[in-house]
Order: C-alpha cells, then structure tokens, then sequence
C-alpha cells in the first residue's frame, strides 16, 4: 500500500456514516422496562437536612477562613542585611565573578528595599549567595 491509498482511505474517513440498524428502538425498549429507583421514605427525609447541613458547614468554613485573612497581621518583610565589605577572593581568576556577584547583590537588595513583598527578588538574591559560598568553597578547596 503506498501512501496515495491511505490518503484515499483517509479522506473516505471523513464522511458520516450511517448505523446498519436504527439503535433507537432498543434503547427506548430498554429504557421502558428499566425498574424506577427512588429514594427510601428513609432517605428522602434525611436528604434535605443532610444537604442544608453540608452547605452550612461550607459557609461556616469560608467565613472563617475570610476573617482570618482579614485580621491576620502582615508579616514584619525586612531587607535582608548585605555584606558591607565584598569578598577578595586571593585566586585572581574569581576576582571577576566576585565583583559581579557584590554588584548583583547591591542590586538586588535596592530593588528589595524599594518591593519588599517582592519574592521573585528574594529568591534572587538568595540564588547570588549561594553561588558566592559555592565560589568560596572553590577558592579554599583549590588552596
């Protein structure tokens, strides 16, 4: 079979097509002769409480998870305290990346100073530490 036959049969795949038989007449016939369920005198009675106390129970609880968001206080956010002296490294091929890593560092804390809710900043910040501590332990691994 090349691929111009399964073109032909591809596009024959897009047409309706009719059932053989009308399915209709035994489904209803089904439908008809299928036994009616109901609730029990039972049931039926505790339903309606059973519903009314589920959806007060819902309200109860967003109402007071909407309070505790409103009387909760807002988190104390401080800047985090940068290194007043950058590092020197001794290694002069670290010398460039501890500049830029002070630099960023600076940076950062400015725009967390000025966004302090900001977490993407801090996450940020906390990213440019460790690759310093990493480039610290480098430095004394190397010695």
């Amino acid at each position: 079979m090349n691929e111009f036959e399964w073109l032909r049969q591809t596009r024959a795949l897009d047409r309706p097509v009719a059932p053989q038989r009308d399915l209709w007449n035994g489904i209803a016939a089904r439908i008809e002769t299928a036994p009616r369920t109901t609730a029990s005198p039972r049931t039926a009675r505790w339903l309606p409480l059973a519903m009314a106390a589920s959806l007060g129970a819902v309200s109860l609880l967003a109402g007071m998870l909407a309070w505790h968001q409103r009387h909760r206080p807002a988190p104390a956010l401080q800047p985090p305290a940068l290194a007043a002296t950058p590092w020197k490294p001794a290694d002069p091929r670290l010398a460039g990346a501890a500049v830029e890593l002070h630099s960023a560092q600076l940076e950062l804390g400015r725009a967390i100073q000025a966004h302090p809710d900001n977490a993407w900043l801090r996450h940020m910040l906390e990213y440019t530490r460790q690759k310093q501590h990493h480039l610290q332990r480098l430095e004394r691994s190397a010695s």
